[in-house]
Protein backbone atom coordinates (compact mmCIF):
# COMPACT_ATOMS: atom_id res chain seq x y z
CA UNK A 1 0.00 0.00 0.00
CA UNK A 2 1.23 3.40 -1.11
CA UNK A 3 2.52 6.03 1.84
CA UNK A 4 -0.13 8.99 0.74
CA UNK A 5 1.31 11.64 2.98
CA UNK A 6 2.95 12.90 0.46
CA UNK A 7 2.52 13.26 -3.31
CA UNK A 8 4.61 10.90 -5.29
CA UNK A 9 7.42 12.40 -7.72
CA UNK A 10 5.26 10.46 -10.85
CA UNK A 11 2.31 12.76 -10.65
CA UNK A 12 1.45 13.55 -14.27
CA UNK A 13 2.32 17.25 -15.25
CA UNK A 14 -2.09 17.89 -15.90
CA UNK A 15 -2.62 16.55 -11.99
CA UNK A 16 0.50 19.06 -10.89
CA UNK A 17 -1.16 21.58 -12.53
CA UNK A 18 -4.41 20.97 -10.91
CA UNK A 19 -2.38 20.72 -7.70
CA UNK A 20 -0.43 24.04 -8.18
CA UNK A 21 -4.37 25.72 -9.11
CA UNK A 22 -5.77 24.50 -5.72
CA UNK A 23 -3.11 25.28 -3.89
CA UNK A 24 -2.88 29.03 -4.87
CA UNK A 25 -6.93 28.95 -5.10
CA UNK A 26 -9.41 31.24 -2.70
CA UNK A 27 -11.83 28.38 -1.27
CA UNK A 28 -14.62 28.86 -3.26
CA UNK A 29 -12.49 28.35 -6.42
CA UNK A 30 -10.83 25.41 -4.22
CA UNK A 31 -14.35 23.62 -3.82
CA UNK A 32 -14.94 23.58 -7.84
CA UNK A 33 -11.03 21.72 -8.42
CA UNK A 34 -12.10 19.27 -5.86
CA UNK A 35 -13.60 17.06 -8.43
CA UNK A 36 -11.25 17.59 -11.21
CA UNK A 37 -8.61 15.90 -8.78
CA UNK A 38 -10.86 13.39 -8.33
CA UNK A 39 -11.31 12.68 -11.60
CA UNK A 40 -7.43 12.33 -12.31
CA UNK A 41 -7.78 9.38 -9.89
CA UNK A 42 -4.69 7.90 -7.69
CA UNK A 43 -2.61 10.77 -8.11
CA UNK A 44 -5.03 13.33 -7.47
CA UNK A 45 -6.00 11.63 -4.07
CA UNK A 46 -2.48 11.65 -3.32
CA UNK A 47 -2.22 15.17 -4.84
CA UNK A 48 -4.79 16.08 -1.83
CA UNK A 49 -3.76 13.62 1.48
CA UNK A 50 -0.21 15.47 0.86
CA UNK A 51 -3.01 19.13 1.03
CA UNK A 52 -4.70 17.61 3.77
CA UNK A 53 -1.37 16.22 5.80
CA UNK A 54 -0.11 20.14 5.81
CA UNK A 55 -3.55 21.33 7.48
CA UNK A 56 -3.33 19.31 10.90
CA UNK A 57 -3.71 21.06 13.22
CA UNK A 58 -5.89 23.78 11.85
CA UNK A 59 -9.17 25.06 12.13
CA UNK A 60 -11.12 22.39 9.96
CA UNK A 61 -12.44 24.98 6.82
CA UNK A 62 -15.17 23.54 4.37
CA UNK A 63 -12.50 22.53 1.91
CA UNK A 64 -10.60 20.58 4.90
CA UNK A 65 -13.95 18.57 5.30
CA UNK A 66 -14.55 18.28 1.65
CA UNK A 67 -10.97 16.77 1.01
CA UNK A 68 -11.91 14.09 3.78
CA UNK A 69 -14.90 13.55 2.41
CA UNK A 70 -13.42 13.33 -1.33
CA UNK A 71 -10.74 10.98 -0.13
CA UNK A 72 -13.26 8.69 2.51
CA UNK A 73 -15.47 8.03 -0.58
CA UNK A 74 -13.01 7.52 -2.50
CA UNK A 75 -12.44 4.18 -4.42
CA UNK A 76 -8.91 4.04 -3.81
CA UNK A 77 -8.45 1.48 -0.21
CA UNK A 78 -4.67 3.35 0.19
CA UNK A 79 -6.73 6.63 1.11
CA UNK A 80 -9.00 5.52 3.34
CA UNK A 81 -6.31 3.25 4.73
CA UNK A 82 -4.63 7.43 5.16
CA UNK A 83 -7.57 8.89 6.62
CA UNK A 84 -7.38 5.86 9.64
CA UNK A 85 -4.00 6.28 10.47
CA UNK A 86 -3.63 9.80 10.16
CA UNK A 87 -7.43 11.18 11.20
CA UNK A 88 -8.88 8.10 12.97
CA UNK A 89 -11.54 10.14 14.35
CA UNK A 90 -11.72 12.32 11.65
CA UNK A 91 -10.77 15.84 10.40
CA UNK A 92 -12.78 17.72 13.56
CA UNK A 93 -11.50 17.79 16.79
CA UNK A 94 -14.18 16.05 18.62
CA UNK A 95 -13.35 18.07 21.94
CA UNK A 96 -16.46 18.89 25.13
CA UNK A 97 -16.85 20.79 27.82
CA UNK A 98 -18.16 18.22 29.93
CA UNK A 99 -17.26 14.71 28.31
CA UNK A 100 -19.88 14.35 25.71
CA UNK A 101 -18.68 11.54 23.29
CA UNK A 102 -18.97 12.65 19.22
CA UNK A 103 -17.48 10.14 17.84
CA UNK A 104 -20.79 8.32 16.24
CA UNK A 105 -22.08 11.37 15.14
CA UNK A 106 -18.52 11.76 12.97
CA UNK A 107 -18.78 8.90 11.83
CA UNK A 108 -22.25 8.69 10.70
CA UNK A 109 -22.02 12.38 8.83
CA UNK A 110 -18.45 10.95 7.48
CA UNK A 111 -21.02 8.28 5.86
CA UNK A 112 -23.43 10.85 4.38
CA UNK A 113 -26.46 9.04 6.85
CA UNK A 114 -27.79 12.65 7.75
CA UNK A 115 -30.93 11.14 9.26
CA UNK A 116 -29.12 8.73 11.65
CA UNK A 117 -27.22 12.27 12.50
CA UNK A 118 -29.82 14.35 12.51
CA UNK A 119 -31.27 11.83 15.01
CA UNK A 120 -28.01 11.35 17.38
CA UNK A 121 -27.66 15.19 17.07
CA UNK A 122 -30.90 15.90 18.97
CA UNK A 123 -29.96 12.98 21.63
CA UNK A 124 -26.57 15.07 21.89
CA UNK A 125 -28.31 17.79 22.63
CA UNK A 126 -30.34 15.68 25.18
CA UNK A 127 -27.05 14.81 26.68
CA UNK A 128 -25.64 18.81 26.86
CA UNK A 129 -29.61 19.53 28.37
CA UNK A 130 -28.97 16.91 31.59
CA UNK A 131 -30.49 14.01 32.89
CA UNK A 132 -34.19 15.15 32.59
CA UNK A 133 -33.99 15.72 29.00
CA UNK A 134 -32.50 12.59 28.40
CA UNK A 135 -35.49 11.06 29.58
CA UNK A 136 -37.94 12.99 27.69
CA UNK A 137 -35.70 13.13 24.70
CA UNK A 138 -35.88 16.80 23.82
CA UNK A 139 -34.98 19.97 24.99
CA UNK A 140 -36.99 23.08 26.97
CA UNK A 141 -36.17 26.10 25.10
CA UNK A 142 -35.51 27.28 28.65
CA UNK A 143 -32.53 25.29 28.44
CA UNK A 144 -31.02 25.68 25.37
CA UNK A 145 -29.05 28.80 26.32
CA UNK A 146 -26.91 26.61 29.15
CA UNK A 147 -25.54 24.54 26.42
CA UNK A 148 -21.94 24.67 26.22
CA UNK A 149 -20.72 26.48 23.33
CA UNK A 150 -18.09 24.39 22.93
CA UNK A 151 -19.81 21.84 22.58
CA UNK A 152 -22.21 23.03 19.81
CA UNK A 153 -18.99 24.22 18.49
CA UNK A 154 -18.08 20.96 17.76
CA UNK A 155 -21.59 19.56 16.59
CA UNK A 156 -21.77 22.58 13.92
CA UNK A 157 -18.72 22.25 12.60
CA UNK A 158 -18.84 18.11 12.28
CA UNK A 159 -22.28 19.04 10.11
CA UNK A 160 -20.22 21.95 8.19
CA UNK A 161 -17.51 19.88 7.42
CA UNK A 162 -19.18 16.87 6.16
CA UNK A 163 -21.71 18.67 4.14
CA UNK A 164 -19.63 21.30 2.32
CA UNK A 165 -21.38 24.01 4.83
CA UNK A 166 -24.18 23.47 3.64
CA UNK A 167 -25.75 22.13 6.99
CA UNK A 168 -25.27 23.13 10.74
CA UNK A 169 -27.12 25.19 13.24
CA UNK A 170 -24.55 28.47 12.67
CA UNK A 171 -26.08 28.05 8.60
CA UNK A 172 -29.38 28.57 9.92
CA UNK A 173 -28.95 30.94 12.04
CA UNK A 174 -26.99 33.19 9.63
CA UNK A 175 -29.60 32.50 7.00
CA UNK A 176 -32.82 33.73 10.24
CA UNK A 177 -30.27 37.06 10.98
CA UNK A 178 -30.21 37.77 7.73
CA UNK A 179 -34.00 37.56 7.03
CA UNK A 180 -34.64 39.64 10.29
CA UNK A 181 -36.09 36.72 12.53
CA UNK A 182 -39.00 36.57 9.70
CA UNK A 183 -39.84 32.90 10.32
CA UNK A 184 -42.45 33.23 7.11
CA UNK A 185 -39.13 33.40 4.97
CA UNK A 186 -37.14 31.27 6.96
CA UNK A 187 -39.07 28.41 7.03
CA UNK A 188 -39.70 27.60 2.86
CA UNK A 189 -35.89 28.68 2.24
CA UNK A 190 -34.80 25.93 4.36
CA UNK A 191 -37.41 23.02 3.17
CA UNK A 192 -39.48 22.96 6.20
CA UNK A 193 -42.52 24.44 4.77
CA UNK A 194 -44.23 25.14 1.44
CA UNK A 195 -47.19 27.50 1.28
CA UNK A 196 -49.18 26.09 4.37
CA UNK A 197 -47.79 22.91 4.60
CA UNK A 198 -45.46 21.80 6.74
CA UNK A 199 -43.11 19.67 5.09
CA UNK A 200 -44.14 15.86 7.08
CA UNK A 201 -41.34 13.75 9.17
CA UNK A 202 -39.19 12.13 8.09
CA UNK A 203 -40.18 11.31 4.81
CA UNK A 204 -40.94 14.50 3.31
CA UNK A 205 -37.26 15.60 4.59
CA UNK A 206 -34.42 15.77 1.99
CA UNK A 207 -31.58 13.46 3.67
CA UNK A 208 -29.35 14.50 1.52
CA UNK A 209 -26.89 17.19 -0.41
CA UNK A 210 -29.95 17.98 -2.92
CA UNK A 211 -31.96 19.64 0.49
CA UNK A 212 -31.46 23.80 0.52
CA UNK A 213 -28.96 25.38 2.16
CA UNK A 214 -29.75 25.14 5.99
CA UNK A 215 -32.11 22.60 5.60
CA UNK A 216 -30.34 20.42 8.04
CA UNK A 217 -29.89 19.63 11.11
CA UNK A 218 -33.99 20.01 11.83
CA UNK A 219 -34.19 18.14 15.88
CA UNK A 220 -35.95 20.79 17.25
CA UNK A 221 -37.92 22.18 14.45
CA UNK A 222 -40.43 20.01 15.73
CA UNK A 223 -40.66 20.96 19.01
CA UNK A 224 -41.80 24.51 18.36
CA UNK A 225 -40.18 28.06 17.23
CA UNK A 226 -39.51 28.54 20.94
CA UNK A 227 -36.77 26.03 20.81
CA UNK A 228 -35.09 26.70 17.65
CA UNK A 229 -35.69 30.73 18.18
CA UNK A 230 -32.92 29.76 21.40
CA UNK A 231 -31.23 27.49 19.85
CA UNK A 232 -30.41 29.86 16.65
CA UNK A 233 -30.18 32.98 19.10
CA UNK A 234 -27.26 31.24 21.13
CA UNK A 235 -24.16 33.23 21.63
CA UNK A 236 -22.46 30.30 20.10
CA UNK A 237 -22.89 31.49 17.06
CA UNK A 238 -21.56 35.09 17.34
CA UNK A 239 -18.33 33.77 17.17
CA UNK A 240 -18.45 30.77 14.20
CA UNK A 241 -16.41 31.88 11.14
CA UNK A 242 -16.27 29.55 8.37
Amino acid sequence: MPDLSTTSASIPSDVIELQEKFIASPLKNQLQLLPQLIEKGLPGIEVLTAWLQEQRGTTPTIVVGAVYQAIYQSEFPAGRAYLDREFPTGIVPLVSSIGVDYTQLQQLLAQQNFQAADKLTNEKLCELAGKDAVQRKWIYFTEVEQLPALDLHTIDTLWLAHSGGKFGFSVQSEMWMGMNKNWDKFWPKIGWKEGNNWTRYPGAFTWDLTAPRGHLPLSNQLRGVRVISALLSHPAWEKVTN
